[in-house]
């Protein structure tokens, strides 16, 4: 069970609720400061703020959101325990209170996290928030009918493996407790340093029990945030925000909440989400999106373009794509086989093949390279920016393979310029020099998922990605190289089959320490570590380049969204 939840949603992080993020790197946004919408700079409070998005704000319930951070339409609805920093760059990636007064206390051995809420929350009618609520909001989100969230509190949590909810089983959970109105407690199967990044999800928002409407609960949310919703059409392709007046920013320093309204239409077309943001007529001028990125060909024209090049956001978000390696399939079971690849990599032609430098960095860690993932710089298995086909031949003979050999590369149909055609054609002819003839295996996207996270049916060597449930190590490195989160009849993400004491004893060690940034640095050390056994090339992590309306201001794009956030936009 852990696996597969564990890394579905960073897969959907990506396409959902990062659609609420975006990208990998440790450099702030170009082009993101208020000058860029011309006039007086300063952001003042009204106006209604145009989000133009392609993909629905489905289940608009705290339950079954995945999102990292809080997301970015549904921090303004819903507030939780902690939150995500609203600066730019790496000052983002960092995880502050937001509810609670502080991002948590633990015992000595953090098996224990204690929170305590501000004072003065209220929901939309004005009644006060409680932390029987936030205990009650968790809760509810264990029930089959509203499952998609997050699974981490079913894995962390005490007891919690099996519960079903509180439709069905009204005692509720023990491991939550609550002494009074204003103080939780979580008890943990086991030590969590990163609880206050869980903590952020928004499982952790507060539900009042009287106003829960199970299923229909997602039409009207009680809002705990600056904003309330007003109208939510067609399951989210329609939403419409209006101002919370119960709202304080004396609770809350994180959100700007400077719109009087926000009207979130989705369903739209990338092409045309980009078109009329350059145009940037009527309502569009005040208009951006949470989920649309520059395409290579529209961001030659942008880039041609001073006025709308000024209009461009920056960001980058903690992903990694990558070649896999199933060292149970041959010839992969040899190492020298797999490092010879490593080797013979054309990553000029890859990053060339994503987009181009501007909308994707070469990589060769399988951390992304920002200071809050522990990312530690190594080139293991030196390519060069064009491959050294040379080393990748001397090792192909060294494994009983001195007239070159023929593989299957497997990869996705989808125009995604990440796992597709694109990508997986630079990589064949990169190859061919090293005397390596690959052969390409196309799937439908649906298809090639199902593939790929099955241990039966796994190939041997094939096109992966990875984005993070929040900017950390453990995240990241966890799901794919953790042994006991194997999962042999289900969605399985260690494509490695990488089942190391030595690595699963060092996660356990590292999950322990509460100290953040000592845990960051072994992260990044226990990344160096894993990539001696090369089971995976990494290849480049994508820059996210998006436009937005002439009369945006206050542009704030931080290194754990990698999009911009739009509780921190005025409109003009």
């Amino acid at each position: 069970m852990r696996p597969p939840s564990l890394t579905t949603r960073r897969v959907a992080a990506v396409s959902v609720s990062l659609v609420l993020a975006a990208g990998a790197a440790a450099c702030g946004p170009e082009d993101n400061d208020a000058k860029s919408s011309g006039g007086d700079s300063t952001p003042h409070k009204g106006g209604t703020l145009t989000v133009l998005n392609s993909n629905p704000q489905q289940d608009f319930d705290p339950a079954r959101l995945y999102t990292s951070g809080g997301g970015n339409v549904p921090s303004l609805v819903f507030r939780t325990l902690t939150t995500r920093n609203r600066e730019n760059g790496a000052a983002g990636a960092e995880v502050v209170p937001d509810l609670a007064t502080d991002t948590g206390r633990p015992n000595k051995d953090a098996t224990v996290w204690t929170y305590t809420l501000k004072a003065g929350l209220k929901y939309e009618d004005g009644t006060a928030i409680t932390s029987a609520d936030i205990k009650y909001g968790i809760e509810r989100s264990f029930a089959p009918e509203l499952s998609g969230g997050a699974p981490y509190l079913r894995d962390w949590l005490v007891g919690a493996a099996d519960y079903q909810g509180p439709y069905k089983d009204k005692k509720g959970l023990a491991a939550i407790e609550t002494p009074d109105a204003r103080t939780i407690v979580f008890h943990l199967d086991k030590p969590e340093g990163e609880f206050p990044y869980l903590a952020t999800q928004t499982q952790f928002t507060p539900v009042p029990k009287a106003k829960d409407t199970g299923t229909k609960y997602e039409e009207h949310p009680v809002s705990s945030g600056p904003y309330k919703v007003v109208t939510n059409e067609n399951d989210g392709e329609h939403l419409v925000l209006e101002r919370n007046t119960y709202w304080s920013t004396s609770t809350d320093a994180e959100r700007k909440a400077y719109p009087d309204r926000i009207d979130v239409k989705s369903g739209l077309d990338s092409s045309v989400i980009n078109q009329r943001l350059s145009a940037s007529q009527g309502a569009d001028t005040a208009a951006v999106t949470t989920d649309t990125n520059l395409g290579p060909a529209e961001l030659a024209k942008v880039t041609g373009d001073k006025e709308l090049a000024a209009r461009v956001g920056t960001g980058h978000f903690g992903y990694t794509n990558y070649i896999a390696f199933n060292p149970t399939v041959k010839p992969f079971n040899n190492v020298k086989v797999r490092q010879a690849i490593s080797y013979a990599i054309d990553r000029s032609s890859v990053v060339n093949a994503a987009g181009g430098s501007a909308l994707a960095e070469s990589a060769t860690t399988f951390l992304p390279n920002q200071k809050s993932f522990g990312y530690e710089p190594y080139d293991l298995f030196p390519a060069g920016a064009t491959g050294n086909a040379a080393k990748a031949k001397e090792l192909l003979k060294e494994a009983g393979h001195p007239n070159g050999l023929t593989v299957t590369l497997t990869h996705s149909n989808a125009k995604d310029f990440e796992t597709s055609p694109e990508i997986a054609t630079a990589i064949q002819d990169a190859l061919k020099k090293a005397g390596i003839t690959v052969k390409l295996q196309g799937l439908e996207d649906n298809n090639y998922k199902d593939t790929i996270h099955s241990v039966k049916t796994e190939p041997g060597f094939f096109l992966a990605h990875w984005g993070a449930d929040w900017p950390s190590g453990g995240p990241f490195l966890a799901p794919i190289f953790d042994g006991r989160q194997i999962v042999r009849d289900g969605a399985n993400f260690n494509t490695g089959l990488l089942n190391d004491k030595s690595v699963n004893d060092e996660i356990d060690a590292i999950n322990k320490l509460t100290d953040l940034d000592a845990a960051a640095k072994r992260w990044g050390a226990l990344d160096k570590k894993i990539g001696e056994q090369a089971l995976t090339v990494p290849l480049f992590h994508p820059v996210y380049k998006r436009l937005y309306g002439k009369d945006i201001k206050n542009v704030v794009i931080s290194d754990w969204t990698g999009v911009l956030d739009i509780s921190q936009v005025a409109v003009k």
